[in-house]
């Protein structure tokens, strides 16, 4: 080996070892900032956990759900992964020419292998350029940070081609069918000399080597920290109930700065660990935003920027509170904010610079200065966000945790939620209508029986199911004919139930997704006290939000009950023939799925499978069906507030069930169907376009038109 090739190996050595360097010093960096979150304990299924990196990293289960730009990032991730093979063998060329990777006879199909992948990989991000770039899709940001990836990914693919092309010419090779872009590109400039083309290789092979290693250190500090947080995010996601909320201890005693109580996340080290890597796994896809009701109808939330702006904080505490530099190299970045940070902090208060004593100052609030209160109170909790993230990253629960700072520690609560809380803490219903008008509803139709719990135990009967009836079956008008529906369907085949009647409460979901947890927990503790003294073992209730909270939350609190929704129950007693619809509904109908019911719970098949089994009835589906489903606009407690900014959710989503004409909207949740009927109304089609709940159309089908309460 010559002097020259002697310099080149030691200055790659050189060159490389920085950059890991500078990797490394990035990626502990990060998980020190991460590390000032909340402990998780950790529950090892790690099986279950391996199986999820399976299916949503290597199998881009989610990247499929816009299938362009599913196709695009499936390229780039298997091209890059396997282009890898290639640089190596690149590296091995301009190190020790005339060596490459010992691959034997099957070296030339591994060459070949190798172009078409770089090919590939090209052609993927000339692809998202033009996605980006020319179709502007609304989602995706176009500053400088995404047009470098873009040059990069270019630069990387050009660099190891022209360096193989110039490799053939140096070294006098001849065109072969195993490298067919490196043989036409020495082709092309085949009039160049040997020395020409060794001096045009390195200069490739350099570009590359730095295009590579820039790479590699700009990936911790952007957006492509995916790469190494995401699949860690994905095998830390929870495994069971998506969007079940933590419980709050209200016996700990946790203090902020000045050593006041406080409840929530008031700091962004209030944040659980496995929370904080959802920040640094965000991709900035755009898709949960693109996919947000609010978002979609003019409100001041973006499900992104939330985990940007949150990320970016975090970024910034961490560096006062480790005093690491979150921006390398730092003689390029000195003037960053996080480095200023980093520095001030490292000097603890010596008064260098009006800077440094700024930057040491940093402390703006989490809730007000780096979250809006607007952007809290404008989710619908609904994960259609969640659903959409390709990285399993979670909103929903950091909002919770925020409301409930604001709930319990500062009393900020929009007034009309406010007064929906104090009804539920007063009188058990968001109206404040008297609890004891809360069995009034069974006098509405002599044809239904709806015993309580109380009259069985009187009359020494037993019942297999308690009917939840929640408070919108009990005291709102329409769903109170929900309500009746559904019992007089149960009384039709046989089934054995009973109501809570005025002993029944409010399940706490309303204050809880509000943030309330201190009402939420005295609701839930006095409904289990219930449960467990009637020996509850079956519930079904007609309330989508009922039936999450009892079937993934209230276990934390010691309920121990089979749930159902109504939709599941009368599905199964229609499949064993104990319902038989006999009479047509002619109806086109659309069903618009309830997100509690169905992101939550992944229940969609059994309310059209009702449907389908009923004559007459043509179903159609929204462009937003099932777990793409858009929201009422009532989840979160905001069916209590008033829409003050931008267009009504309930509209939009009213108008995207109007584009298929249907003759009825369907769904399986009173608070959905308030909103939707509320929609024709509002787009004045009430008339011609009528809203049912599954059940309603079922009596219809199984009763009689003429002796159904839906007529």
């Amino acid at each position: 080996m010559n002097g020259l090739l002697w310099i080149n190996l030691t200055a790659f050595l050189i060159v490389t070892a920085y950059a890991a360097g500078l990797f490394i010093y990035l990626v502990r960096t990060r998980i020190a900032y991460i590390k000032l979150g909340k402990k998780v304990e950790f529950d090892n299924r790690v099986k279950d956990r391996l199986v999820k990196i399976g299916v949503y990293v290597f199998g881009q289960k989610k990247l499929f759900k816009d299938k362009k730009s599913g196709i695009i990032h499936a390229m780039l991730f298997y091209g890059f992964i396997l282009v890898q093979f290639g640089a190596l063998d690149f590296f091995i060329k301009g190190l020790r020419p005339g060596w490459h990777l010992p691959f034997g006879p099957v070296y030339p199909a591994f060459t070949f292998f190798q172009e078409i992948v770089t090919l590939t990989v090209l052609v993927a991000i000339l692809w998202a350029a033009y996605r980006r770039y020319v179709e502007k899709l609304v989602r995706l940001k176009r500053d400088f940070k995404a047009g470098l990836v873009v040059i990069f990914i270019t630069g990387i693919m050009i660099t190891v081609l022209l360096g193989n092309g110039m490799g053939m010419i140096w070294h006098e090779h001849d065109a072969t069918w195993s490298e067919p872009v490196a043989s036409s590109i020495a082709f092309l400039f085949g009039w160049m000399g040997t020395a020409a083309a060794t001096v045009v290789f390195y200069v490739a092979w350099w570009l590359h080597l730095l295009i590579i290693l820039s790479f590699l250190v700009y990936i911790p500090q952007s957006k492509h920290a995916h790469l190494i947080a995401g699949p860690i995010n994905v095998f830390l996601n929870r495994l069971d109930n998506p969007g079940k909320l933590k419980p709050v201890d209200l016996e700990e005693e946790v203090f902020d700065k000045e050593g006041n109580q406080y409840y929530g996340a008031k700091y962004i080290e209030d944040l659980t660990q496995y929370q904080m890597v959802d920040l640094y796994a965000c991709v900035e896809c755009g898709r949960c935003t693109n996919m947000c009701p609010a978002t979609g109808t003019g409100k001041m939330l973006s499900p992104m920027d939330i985990i940007i702006k949150m990320r970016d904080h975090l970024t910034n505490t961490g560096a006062a509170v480790t005093t690491k530099q979150p921006w390398v190299p730092s003689f390029v970045f000195g003037n960053t904010k996080g480095n200023k940070i980093a520095l001030a902090s490292a000097a603890k208060g010596a008064q260098e610079s009006a800077a440094a004593t700024e930057a040491y100052s940093y402390s703006p609030s989490l809730i007000g200065e780096v979250i809006t209160e607007e952007e809290l109170w404008a989710c619908t909790t609904c994960r259609n966000c969640e659903d959409q993230c390709p990285v399993m990253n979670e909103h929903v629960d950091k909002i919770i945790d925020m409301r409930r700072y604001l709930v319990l520690t500062e009393g900020r609560l929009d007034p009309d939620a406010q007064r929906a809380m104090t009804n539920i803490e007063r009188q058990g219903n968001p109206w404040g209508l008297n609890r004891k008008e809360r069995e009034d509803w069974r006098s509405l139709r002599e044809d239904v029986s709806v015993p309580t719990v109380k009259e069985l135990q009187k009359a020494d009967e037993e019942f297999e199911y308690l009917f939840w009836v929640g408070s919108m079956g009990s005291y709102d008008n329409r769903s109170q004919k929900i309500a009746l529906s559904f019992a007089k369907l149960l009384n039709e085949a046989g089934v054995k139930f009973a109501i809570l009647g005025n002993k029944e409460k409010n399940s706490g979901d309303t204050p809880r997704r509000l943030g309330n947890e201190f009402v939420f927990q005295e609701l839930a503790m006095k409904n289990i006290e219930e449960f467990q003294k009637n020996e509850i073992k079956k519930i079904v209730t007609i309330d989508p939000h009922a039936y999450n909270i009892f079937k993934n939350e209230y276990p934390d609190f010691g309920l121990e009950a089979e749930v159902y929704h109504h939709t599941e129950l009368l599905a199964k007693l229609v499949s064993e023939g104990r319902l038989v619809p006999q009479y047509p509904v002619n109806e086109t109908i659309t069903f618009h799925d309830s997100c509690y019911l169905g992101r939550y719970n992944e229940v969609y098949s059994p309310p059209r499978e009702i449907l389908q089994s009923i004559d007459g009835v043509k179903l159609i589906e929204m462009e937003r069906n099932r777990e793409k489903g858009m929201c009422c606009g009532a989840g979160g407690g905001l069916m209590w507030m008033e829409e003050e900014t931008g267009n009504r959710i309930n509209v939009a989503r009213t108008e995207q069930a109007l584009a298929v004409s249907p003759t009825v909207i369907s769904s399986g949740c009173p608070y959905c169907l308030t909103m939707l009927s509320d929609g024709t109304k509002a787009k004045e089609v009430e008339e011609n376009v009528k809203t049912y709940d599954v059940a309603e159309l079922l009596e219809k089908a199984v009763i009689g038109e003429n002796k159904s309460i839906a007529s």
